[in-house]
């Protein structure tokens, strides 16, 4: 059973959504061998489901523990989540990173636009200082494309990142700033700009440098900080090959070939329906040579549109979802 790149990115309605969602879950099911033994113990007869509603999704735990490959084809690089020392962390085997960067240029692209006018700055001091991010793989590269010569990263150096953000301002230049979020309190606390045009993502976490806040005290104390109306956030991880972006408030889209769906959180093997919260489950289908259907330790709630909302996570990554901490 053949998969390509173009079967996957070139979806564009729920129909073809669910075709190759079926393609991609039959091929796993028959060739990684991990996910194969779950189904199997769950006794699903995986030639009986027919829509990608029914698919079973793998607890995000698995990435820790196991080596999830549906590809006989030699992992061309690692992705590995951070964690603190001692930690096990989950490791992403990538059989064919191209595919990587025609997800994440494909579904920039149709979120910000052509990159060639976009300036980048980058503030990821705590990925920067370690190895296998997949985010960083991203920003490398996006940054090599942005034509801009001031696009680059602002490891400590905040006041350098305070005058060239003085600089892109007064030459009315659209410039996005992608950053950790304690980095970017980190910066507000030191400096304050009135840049209403900027682009601000946050891409989450304190990486356990402050405590945690809610999101809405958060943007709005970077709202402030940088005189922008919205804070734009993305949603990804080490173990999918897709990113969902959010222009604010902490509503989420996904490219085509991405879909959120929610579980409950008392029975994880039904999907919740209707306006309820729920243990979100993540359909990834650019990740068709290791594992495209992934539950999350997050808590969200989905909206008719298809747009979703990250509420909190499992306390204790607790995948039956027995305790809830929301944010």
């Amino acid at each position: 059973m053949n998969i390509s790149a173009d079967q996957i990115f070139t979806i564009n309605d729920e129909a073809t959504f669910n075709k190759v969602a079926l393609t991609v879950f039959r091929h796993q099911a028959e060739n990684c061998a991990i996910y194969q033994a779950y189904i199997n113990n769950l006794k699903i007869d995986f030639l009986r489901i027919d829509h990608y509603t029914q698919i079973p999704f793998l607890p995000i735990s698995f990435f820790k523990s196991h080596q999830l490959l549906s590809s006989a084809t030699e992992p061309e690089i690692t992705f590995s989540s951070s964690g603190t020392t001692g930690q096990i962390t989950s490791k992403h085997l990538v059989s064919d990173v191209s595919v990587y960067q025609k997800s994440y240029n494909k579904a920039f692209e149709l979120f910000y636009g052509k990159l060639d006018d976009l300036c980048i700055l980058a503030l990821l001091p705590s990925y920067l200082e370690r190895e296998g991010s997949s985010l960083i793989y991203m920003v490398d590269d996006l940054l090599k494309q942005s034509q801009h010569p001031q696009s680059g990263y602002f490891l400590h150096d905040l006041a350098h990142l305070y005058s060239t953000l003085l600089t892109l301002k007064a030459a009315k230049q659209k410039t996005l700033l992608i950053g950790v979020t304690y980095a970017l309190l980190d910066f507000v606390e030191q400096f304050q700009i009135d840049f209403p045009e900027l682009i601000i993502m946050e891409t989450g976490g304190m990486k356990g440098k402050r405590k945690e806040m809610v999101r809405e005290e958060l943007h709005e104390t970077l709202c402030s900080g940088f005189r922008v109306e919205n804070i734009h956030s993305e949603y990804g991880m080490t173990e999918l090959l897709s990113q969902g972006y959010s222009y604010g408030q902490g509503i989420f889209n996904c490219p085509p070939w991405m879909k959120i769906l929610l579980r409950d959180t008392s029975d994880p093997l039904s999907l919740v329906k209707g306006k309820q919260s729920g243990g979100i489950n993540v359909i990834d289908l650019a990740n068709f040579n290791s594992c495209s259907f992934i539950a999350t330790q997050d808590l969200g709630k989905v909206y008719e549109d298809g747009s979703f909302e990250v509420l909190g996570r499992f306390d204790n990554a607790d995948v039956r979802g027995c305790n809830l901490l929301v944010q």
